[in-house]
Order: structure tokens, then C-alpha cells, then sequence
């Protein structure tokens, strides 16, 4: 039989470069109020195409109230390196969309008709709390065993945790089992990625169902409770080798971004907030001999700013907190993307040398007291802030939008955080410029904000690589 191999499947950051840009973009939409379906909204990101920037397509949803969040593929370029994985007919084909407060995952095919995705199974709370002894699906990978899907609570009779990986099966995405065998001192969970040459798996902490559905808890957050710890395993037994401590007062180390090249043993994860002066974060992690260690190699300050333009929950302070809540690392890991909610700031930096990265280019919309608008719309006053990032295979286009978490948004953004999206040209040698042609907000989206962006054939924070 002929193996029959996804072109979408690259052997190395050079190849997804060189390949075809992305015609389209998949959003995961949500209505906070829960009164219309959530939604997978599909944008035309042709700059050649007559609906350049407007929703070509949109799917929704069975249920409600799902607060779709993170999603990914069913398969990536990381599925060549895995042993025993059938790769006859593998293609990545599927979005797999979890709802962070429903626990459903929805899984879609956009291969028929890449502009009309199709819902075509649904895994209920109730399996994966079965299978796998889990809830709140949050992040997922294609990983050696399967899907890898991190959760942050646990079952029902136990919300609040631990938090873990479950594993789906690569084909019917069935719910298989817990991925831990011996989860050490574990508790919260985030996201997963590896390195894959390793037999590494590096996670990271948010906090517990409960400390993050009703918005963020300021005695939880000024008391050193979120996360604060990264997490080193072994990939193949799903066992905990070790923890590094940030320290209390570095509060919800959130992203984790591995280098492509699987050669290399260092990545980044961002902090949202130090205690200490409302700063935050990017650490790098390494392998020094034998021991993982990290770092901090970025600090992002507060800017002081009018309590009158403050939420309740800064106006003691009288000053914004940058609020990094996603990093994105350009597939020949050149670039570093910061986003700073709080400020309304997407950072660039450069991360030729990860131990001192440099910052070569900035970009501001939006913010919770800069509200800085769009070109397109210089009389519209931004809410929300440059959020969930995605970065283009080639690393010359830059998408964001703008919603964090419904109840989180609501806290920082009481007068409503809108709904927007937008797309930045990134220079080769360093720099960022808002595209005035990209604006897709508002009524685009049906009334529901705007969280998560994957492209169409795959983008930097969705694959790994094997060089083979």
C-alpha cells in the first residue's frame, strides 16, 4: 500500500516556512451569556481575496454555555517522529474544540470543506471524568501516545484537582486514560509541550476550577496561591522527574513554547504577574548537563496610570499590570510574541540567543487604560488587549484577539471588552506594523467574543518537528 502523507506535515522549520501561506483562520467565538451557541468562526486571511478579513464561515456548537477556549489539531508534524503511529490516511483534518466550563470537546472536519467545518462527534464531560478522572479540558497537543489534552480540574465528586493530562485515542479521539503514572508534587496544570529527542514533557500551573471560573481572586492572587511552579516528566512513563519553584510571588505560569528545533533543550514560558511590583515575565527554561533549570530572561514592567481609568481591582494601585497571558515562538525560533492584556501591548523580541533575548519591535491596541484603536477605526476606543497570538509558518504574519477568559474579562474590563481581531506584518530583520486591512470586529462576530486562532494548515504554536 501507498503511504499517503500530509503536505501539511513538514520534517523541519525550513520546510513549513517555505510552504504555502495560510488562506484561512479558525476562531474559537463564545457568548458569555450563554445564550447562543458557541461557535468556530472561519476568517478569510487572503490579503488578495475580496472578503480579506471578513468571517467566510461559521459552525456552531450543540451546547451552551461552553465557553470554547484553546483548541488544536488532530495531528501535526510531531506525528512523524512517533513510533508505531499509522500514518496511512493521517492528515490533519480535525479540530478538536474543548469548553473549558462544559468539559465537552467537540471535534470538527474542515477537509470536505475547509470554509464550512463540520461537527462530526462530541465526548461528553461525563467520559472524560470516566476515563480519565478529569475536567475543564484546556490545552491539547498530538502527541507519541495519542492526544494529549490538559485539564485543569478533576473529576466531578473533586473539581478542584489535581488537574492532569488525558490521553485520546489518535483516531476516534475517544477518551483512553489519565496520561500520569506518578504525578510527584503536581497539583494545578496548564499547558504540555515536549522535547521529543528527549523523552521530556514540560508543564506548567494556572490554579483550580474554582479559583479561576469566577474571576480572579485577589486574596488567592496577593497570597502566593496560583501556580507558580514548572514541571519536568518522563514522556514515554508519563512520570514526574521535577519541579522548579519560581517563587510565590511569580503568580500563573501560563504558555509553554519549546524550541522547534528538537535538537535544541530550551524554551520560554510567560508569568502573568509578580506580587512583588505587578510586573511580569518570560523565563527560559535549559538543560544544563543532566538538570533542567529556568531563568528569567525578560522582566515587563507596570505602567503607573489614573486610577479613574482603573477597574476596582487596580485602582489601589494606580497602575496597570502588563498581564502576560500568552507567548509565541516563530518557527525558525527567531521571535519571541508577548502579549500584554493589561497594557494593550504585542511585544517582539529577539530570541537568537534565548539567554538574552532583545526586543526589536512593539505594537499597541487596545488596553486597559490605553484603549488604543485600530487604524481601521482611529474613533473606536479599544477594550480587551492583544490576547491568544498566532504566528504564520513563515513568521511574517502575526494574528491576535482580544478576549481572555469571559468572567476575567468582565473583571478588568467592567464596561464591556467588545470583540475584535487583529493581524500584524513582521519584519524579517525585526519589527511590527498593523495591517490597516484587517479588522474583523464587532457584529462580525455575531454578538459572541473572540478567543483562539489556528490556521489553516498549521502555524507556530501547533507543531513540533523531528529533522528525519
Amino acid at each position: 500500500m501507498t503511504q499517503f502523507l500530509d503536505p501539511t506535515f513538514y520534517r523541519s522549520a525550513a520546510d513549513a516556512a517555505a510552504a504555502p501561506a495560510e488562506e484561512l483562520a479558525y476562531v474559537a467565538v463564545f457568548d458569555r451569556a450563554a445564550e447562543q451557541h458557541d461557535a468556530i468562526a472561519v476568517l478569510d486571511v487572503n490579503p488578495a481575496s475580496p472578503e480579506y478579513g471578513r468571517v467566510v464561515g461559521w459552525s456552531e456548537v450543540s451546547g451552551l454555555g461552553d465557553e470554547l477556549h484553546h483548541f488544536g489539531w488532530n495531528a501535526c508534524s510531531s506525528a512523524l517522529k512517533h513510533e508505531g503511529h499509522d500514518m496511512t490516511g493521517l492528515a490533519r483534518r480535525n479540530l478538536l474544540v474543548p469548553g473549558l466550563r462544559s468539559s465537552t470537546i467537540y471535534v470538527f472536519d474542515v477537509q470536505a470543506d475547509p470554509r464550512d467545518p463540520r461537527l462530526v462527534k462530541t465526548i461528553d464531560a461525563g467520559q472524560l471524568a470516566a476515563k480519565a478522572g478529569y475536567s475543564r479540558p484546556h490545552t491539547l497537543h498530538c502527541g507519541p501516545d495519542g492526544v494529549f489534552l490538559t485539564c485543569l480540574g478533576g473529576p466531578p465528586e473533586d473539581p478542584d484537582g489535581p488537574g492532569g493530562i488525558a490521553l485520546l485515542d489518535h483516531a476516534t479521539f475517544d477518551v483512553v486514560r489519565a496520561w500520569e503514572t506518578d504525578r510527584g508534587p503536581q497539583h494545578f496544570h496548564y499547558d504540555a509541550w515536549w522535547h521529543l529527542n528527549r523523552n521530556v514533557l514540560v508543564s506548567s500551573e494556572w490554579g483550580s476550577p474554582s479559583m479561576i471560573e469566577d474571576g480572579l481572586v485577589p486574596e488567592l492572587l496577593l497570597g502566593g496561591k496560583y501556580g507558580h511552579s514548572l514541571h519536568f516528566w518522563d514522556l514515554a512513563e508519563g512520570r514526574h522527574l521535577r519541579s522548579v519553584d519560581l517563587g510565590a510571588e511569580q503568580q500563573m505560569v501560563l504558555e509553554v513554547r519549546p524550541s522547534h528545533d528538537p535538537e535544541a533543550t530550551w524554551g520560554f514560558v510567560g508569568v502573568v504577574i509578580s506580587t512583588a511590583d505587578l510586573s511580569a515575565s518570560v523565563w527560559r527554561w535549559f538543560l544544563d548537563g543532566s538538570e533542567w533549570r529556568v531563568e528569567k530572561v525578560i522582566t515587563i514592567p507596570a505602567e503607573p496610570a489614573d486610577p479613574a481609568l482603573l477597574p476596582p481591582l487596580l485602582q489601589p494601585f494606580a497602575a496597570v499590570p502588563p498581564l502576560v497571558t500568552d507567548i509565541d515562538l516563530s518557527v525558525d525560533d527567531k521571535f519571541l510574541y508577548v502579549s500584554c492584556w493589561g497594557t494593550g501591548e504585542l511585544k517582539q523580541f529577539d530570541v537568537s540567543d534565548p539567554a538574552h533575548p532583545v526586543e526589536t519591535g512593539s505594537v499597541r491596541l487596545g488596553g486597559i487604560a490605553g484603549r488604543t484603536p485600530h487604524p481601521a477605526r482611529p474613533d473606536l476606543p479599544l477594550a480587551g488587549g492583544p490576547q491568544m497570538v498566532e504566528v504564520s509558518r513563515d513568521g511574517r504574519r502575526v494574528y491576535f484577539t482580544n478576549s481572555l477568559y469571559g468572567a476575567w474579562d468582565d473583571q478588568f474590563f467592567p464596561d464591556g471588552v467588545g470583540a475584535w481581531m487583529a493581524k500584524l506584518d513582521a519584519d524579517p530583520a525585526g519589527g511590527l506594523r498593523v495591517d490597516p486591512a484587517f479588522f474583523p470586529q464587532g457584529e462580525e462576530f455575531r454578538g459572541r467574543r473572540v478567543h483562539q486562532i489556528r490556521l489553516q494548515g498549521g502555524d507556530a504554536s501547533s507543531d513540533s518537528y523531528c529533522y528525519r
